[in-house]
């Protein structure tokens, strides 16, 4: 007897990625190539892609070096050193920044022109959280857990915020445990939902199969952390970056598997996925 296979609706790219990527291509289509300021997403797959197309992945370091090209910025955002760099280096900026980044750029820095104490929930060198730190020159916090955040010497006024794709419960758990200490905390949730409500779609989700195959780049943040809400869910969960990785041993015939993945992983890799494990 045959796999059910179905991939989960609900997963793929979030619009901010999707409105990068478009952009990307619409470019590409245009002029043949296209410098992008790091990965355009965080999955080699679809970077490969891409890069196939002309894209042409670059870092701080060689954007420095670049002159009078255009150079795509991927949703994740920048901090206000790479807009300095390209006026002063001729360059031409498409800026891909997701919406929900932007906004939460515009609030850190009016707080920070408040003289506020910024501390924000977050991976350290991500590259939002570097586009975030950069609104206040450096001088906010950056913490990824509350053990971490209590190693600091702490004031008494604590104005908090997140990256965008961190756990909302996570984020509450922190504003209420330092207030149980007796911190005035102003807290600001700015974690983007259509990432946060795939937590609990997730778990509907992952909770119907016999198997589920998990799909990421291993770069991906938010991929290491919805990968885990489907363990949690469904022991029988498989993360793979790719379609080379699937293991037949995984499965028995007839069962149902469900194929999900980050908000970094394209429709298309899922649907690869499909035809391999329909073929098995």
């Amino acid at each position: 007897m045959s796999l059910s296979v179905r991939i989960d609706p609900n997963s793929g790219f979030c619009f901010g990625v999707i409105y990068a990527i478009q952009m990307a291509e619409d470019l590409l289509d245009e002029q043949g190539y296209l410098y992008c300021l790091g990965d355009i997403v965080h999955n080699d797959e679809e970077v490969q892609r891409l890069e196939v197309r002309g894209l042409r992945i670059i870092c701080h370091e060689q954007l420095a070096e670049l002159r009078d090209e255009a150079v795509l910025i991927r949703a994740h955002g920048e901090p206000p050193a790479t807009y300095q760099m390209a006026m002063e280096n001729n360059l031409t900026l498409i800026d891909a920044s997701c919406p929900v980044v932007l906004k939460l750029q515009n609030r850190i820095k009016t707080s920070y022109d408040k003289k506020e104490k910024i501390f924000i929930y977050g991976k350290h060198g991500h590259a939002e959280v570097l586009g975030l730190l950069g609104q206040t020159s450096g001088n906010a916090v950056v913490f990824e857990s509350l053990d971490e955040l209590l190693g600091h010497e702490l004031p008494e006024n604590i104005t908090l915020y997140s990256q965008t794709t961190k756990s909302t419960s996570s984020f509450y758990n922190i504003k209420n445990q330092l207030e149980t200490r007796g911190y005035q905390v102003n807290a600001n949730d700015t974690i983007c939902r259509q990432v946060s409500n795939r937590d609990k779609d997730l778990r509907r989700f992952a909770a119907q199969y016999d198997q589920i195959v998990f799909v990421s780049g291993t770069k991906s943040s938010n991929g290491k952390v919805l990968y885990q809400v489907c363990l949690e869910t469904n022991p029988q969960t498989h993360f793979i970056s790719n379609v080379a990785e699937i293991n037949a041993a995984w499965l028995q015939p007839g069962q149902s598997v469900g194929i999900c993945g980050a908000t970094s992983t394209p429709m298309w890799l899922m649907e690869q996925v499909r035809d391999r494990l329909l073929s098995l």
